[in-house]
């Protein structure tokens, strides 16, 4: 048997009494004291969550933004000194690879925050392509990461950090020291909600997390995490996205710029959005409180035209929601669907994502 990976946080998890599982070989904390405490923890306060088990993959040197431009589908050339940016790496057929966030901290450093589950593909897929006088390095056995997520995120880590958060706008990240420990600090998250993920040196990583929770936040795991991302309509990795599901079939078009020069996938993603996707990622909103599991049916008078790739019970909207891919010609919003559950179709319309949106500031 395997022996499961840990990250730097483990010890101080089982202290907060944390109920661990599996997530892609790392023991992970599924939740502490309840996933719709946590959920709501989040929505309305803060909450902090590990995700030290993502991957960090540095590339640099004066050809950095061109190699990656030719590896990834966003516009890397939008991308200034201290941004932020989604995007996805592609394979020739216009797969999904992986999606991740890239950070600029410096003119030519570029920080990968790649899936855990997909590192080391990650890893090989850059060695491969990324030309000779770019240099790459892995660094996520010795980097830690926190996410701070909620309306009173900014507040609470205001007192530990030197920067004046108040300046740091979305998508955007700077190097500042918290407790005095060099940390990257971007104002992203998984949630749907205002927040920050800090990149930290792994052997520091406690006395960050032991800081944050003497302000009172609440630690938050897996569980919260995905009824989260969930009703903020974030795909996942292994469900809304995979090698054979490209960004135009996940509604990420807008992620994918045809207009920044030549990179891997381009052609078949360009074919896609001219001549259309013959599937689509939409939302569904169950008549039922039954929760529709990931490959459950969807079915339109009667007959499948889809597959469930999430679904959750919301704590904030108090109704049953999912996401999925259906055949594009019913994938219009407000269609009447239904989702196949133990046998029996429960009605549901198809949605616009996100099913969630943040009250503005």
């Amino acid at each position: 048997m395997t022996t499961p990976r840990r990250t730097p946080l483990h010890a101080a998890q089982q202290q907060c009494h944390a109920r661990f599982m599996d997530f892609h070989g790392w023991e992970l904390p599924v939740q502490y004291r309840g996933i719709i405490a946590e959920h709501l923890a989040v929505r309305s306060d803060a909450g902090l969550f590990d995700v030290s088990h993502m991957g960090e993959l540095w590339v640099e040197g004066a050809g950095a933004a061109a190699a990656l431009q030719g590896l990834l589908t966003n516009d890397l050339g939008r991308l200034q000194v201290g941004g932020v940016q989604y995007t996805l790496l592609c394979n020739e057929a216009g797969g999904t690879i992986d999606d991740l966030t890239v950070l600029r901290p410096a003119d030519s450093a570029y920080l990968l925050c790649v899936n855990a589950a997909n590192t080391a593909v990650d890893w090989a897929w850059l060695r491969e392509h990324l030309p000779e006088g770019v240099a790459a390095r892995d660094a996520s056995e010795e980097t830690a990461l926190l996410a701070l997520q909620g309306p009173r995120a900014e507040a609470l880590l205001q007192p530990l950090v030197a920067a004046d958060l108040t300046r740091l706008r979305r998508f955007h990240c700077l190097e500042t020291g918290a407790l005095g420990i060099a940390t990257l600090l971007s104002r992203t998250g998984y949630t749907g909600e205002d927040g920050f993920e800090l990149f930290l040196p792994a052997d520091s990583a406690v006395l960050v997390w032991d800081a944050l929770l003497e302000t009172g936040v609440r630690p938050c795991g897996l569980g919260a995490r995905d009824t989260l991302r969930i009703e903020a309509g974030f795909p996942l990795h292994g469900h809304e996205l995979d090698p054979r599901t490209s960004p135009i079939e996940a509604g990420l078009k807008r992620f994918v710029s045809f207009d920044c020069g030549p990179f891997i996938g381009r052609a078949a993603l360009a074919r896609q959005a001219a001549e259309g996707a013959p599937r689509r990622r939409i939302g569904l909103r169950l008549a039922s409180r039954a929760v529709a599991r990931t490959g459950y049916a969807i079915l339109r008078q009667g007959l499948p035209v889809g597959q469930v790739t999430s679904g959750a019970f919301s704590p904030t909207l108090q109704s049953s929601i999912a996401m999925g891919y259906v055949e594009s010609r019913v994938a219009a919003a407000g269609n009447e669907l239904a989702v196949e559950i133990r046998g029996k179709p429960i009605l549901a319309q198809a949605r616009p994502l996100p099913f969630y949106h943040a009250p503005r500031a």
